[in-house]
This record gives C-alpha cells, structure tokens and sequence, in this order.
C-alpha cells in the first residue's frame, strides 16, 4: 500500500447549495447530511483503508486552510496544499501530482472530490483497488462510471466500447466523453446501453498522468515542471504563489481525458451521487412517512409532502401544504424553492451578489 496516494480536491464553492453553502463556508466543510460529519470527513475517512494516511493529500483555497486543518487534524500540514488562485480541476491536480512524484515517483494515485457520496464502501474499495492494478501494469488513465439509472442532464456521460480486459472485465475503454446533454440525448444514452455517469474519480500512475499532461497541456506543463526542485521544500509555498495564477482555468475532463487515448471507465455499482444539488441531496437523505427528508429537530409538516428541510436544530418551522420544495434556512438567510427549479438558484445567487453584495453569499 505505501505505492497507494490520494488527492481530495475541496476548493469548490458550492453555489447551488445556497444558502447553506457559502463562499466561507462551502458544502465540504458542513454537515450536509446530518450524520455528524462534513463530507470532507466523510471523504477522507473513505481512502484511510486505501492509502497509508500520510499519502493522503488534500487540495483546497487557501483561505480554507484553517478549516481543513480544524476538520482533519490528523492530517499533515504539508499535506495540504493551497491554491492561491481558483483555477478548477487540472491544475489543482497536476500541481499535487507534481508533489507526490517528487516524493515517490512509482505513485499510484486516486483523484476524488470531497463532497461526494459512497454508500457502498467495500465496493468503492474492490473497484480502486482494481484500477490501481491496472494503472500499475500499463501506461493508462482511468475513471470510475456509473451506470445511469435516469436521463439526468446535470451529469457528464462517458461512451465505452467492449475491450477485453485480464485485470477486470468492468473495466472498458472510452469510446466518447459527452458533457450535461439535453435531454433527449440523455434519454438516448440510457437507451443505447453502453453509456455511464462520469462520476469525477480518477485512478492512474503519477508518470501516466505527468506523460498525458505535458502532452496535451504542455504550457501548464511547463510552468509546473519548473518547480521540480522546489516541491517539498520551503520554496514550494513562494513558487506555487507564482505559477499557479498563470495556469489555465480548465478541468481535468477538458484538458487532458477527452484528448488521450489511452483512458478507460471502471463500471462500478458504489451509490454514488455527487451531491450537486438540493435535489440530489434529497435523494440520499432518509425520509418521513411523506417523503419529506428533514434536517432540524423542531419542524412540524401538514400536508405537505417529497419536500428537502434543512434548518437549525433550534429553529421551529411549520410547513403545510407544501409539495416538492426546497425550504433552507441558514446564515441569516430562508431560501423557498420548488425543487424542479433548483438549477435556478445559481442565478439567484449571481443576482444577490449583484444586487445586495457579498454579505449574502
């Protein structure tokens, strides 16, 4: 296992969590499920029993270093890295990639967001496992699919074509990489049966994926290589200060899976949802006799019901005749929405900030 890292990536921001997400306090650092834990937690405590916890490194905004410290202490403060600028997934990726192959250049690494969830761990663990195998064995990216069991438009789908595979018949490779189609072409997707959820985790060698990146980002590339000398030294902080903002504001899906060749999808039945929305949220929570999952001790409901509830413990809410919303309250803040409109509420937060500032947001 000493082969075995991790990269959790939590320097997102969560708009479409609002009001309970904010921008100091993103969805990862709270406890969106009322289970106890903050997803961080949750996500870090999944990859202990797959990586050695010193291997496990943590991305995030430096301005978020302070919580991630709070909520894992037991994590090494060299092991979490800051970006000084949000420049999405692939140089957050390439710069901590960059860091573990300088210290072990045999890496095997797992790339997972912090704000997801795995209901099926044993069957998480087999399927890493499995790609680590793969990934050891041959020059190669891979990523985990779900097999869809909606035309949902907010996920990315990948397109697999039957290969034969000695290490894991689940494991195929990538025909195609579609990004939120509408949804009739969702609809297609399921239809046709060879199509999967992207579902954001990738598995690789820190050297397939250091290859893939200079050849299809070779700019990025570049800027991070220069560094070499400096990772895991006290130069690193003053030169990622430098280079980081000169980097691309790209996801890794753009920058270099939908351009190698050399990529494949691990089918893997996890419970997974990526938590993306108040609807998906809604999905994984327990529910009343109505439907309606809850969060707060003190809510009374009459007639209302499939509603998503999320308020403080001391406050005392009464709904009735309320089918299918959205009710939050937090940071001073009630959002009311219907729940097919929750796609809606970034724009409402686009135009909080515009109209009433940053308090708000």
């Amino acid at each position: 296992m000493k082969d075995n890292y991790c990269i959790i990536m939590a320097g997102g921001i969560g708009s479409r969590f609002w009001p309970m997400s904010t921008t100091n306090m993103p969805k990862q650092f709270i406890d969106v499920l009322g289970i106890g834990e903050t997803l961080l937690q949750n996500t870090f405590k999944r990859f202990e029993t797959i990586c050695p916890l010193e291997n496990i490194f943590i991305v995030t905004n430096e301005s978020y270093q302070d919580i991630v410290k709070t909520q894992l202490p037991n994590v090494p403060i060299a092991n979490i890295l800051t970006e000084p600028a949000r420049r999405n997934t692939a140089p957050c990726i390439a710069y901590a990639t960059f860091k573990i192959y300088k210290l072990n250049p045999n890496a095997l690494i797992v790339v997972a967001p912090s704000d997801h969830i795995i209901v099926k761990q044993d069957t998480f663990r087999k399927a890493i496992k499995s790609c680590f195998k793969k990934a050891k064995s041959e020059d190669c990216l891979l990523t985990i699919g779900i097999k869809p069991t909606r035309p949902d438009t907010g996920y990315g789908y990948i397109q697999f074509k039957d290969s034969p595979n000695e290490i894991d018949k689940r494991i195929k490779k990538v025909k195609t990489f579609t990004e939120k189609p509408d949804y009739a072409l969702a609809k297609s997707f399921i239809k046709s049966g060879d199509f999967l959820w992207n579902a954001g985790i990738f598995v690789w060698s820190a050297k397939s994926f250091l290859s893939a990146y200079e050849k299809h980002e070779n700019e990025d590339y570049n800027l991070f290589h220069d560094g070499l000398d400096f990772y895991n030294t006290e130069e690193e902080k003053n030169f990622i200060k430098r280079a980081y903002p000169m980097t691309k504001n790209i996801s890794i899906d753009y920058a270099v899976m939908e351009k190698a060749s050399n990529v494949y999808v691990r089918s893997s039945v996890i419970g997974w949802s990526d938590l993306g929305t108040w609807g998906s949220l809604y999905q994984k929570m327990n529910k009343d006799i109505n439907n309606n999952a809850i969060v707060g001790k003190q809510v009374l409901t009459y007639n209302s019901n499939n509603c998503v509830v999320h308020v403080p413990d001391n406050k005392l809410v009464v709904l009735e005749g309320l089918d299918d919303y959205i009710i939050v309250e937090s940071n001073n803040v009630l959002l009311v929405c219907k729940k097919h409109n929750e796609q809606f509420i970034k724009q409402i937060v686009s135009d909080i900030k515009t109209t009433k500032g940053d308090k708000y947001i």
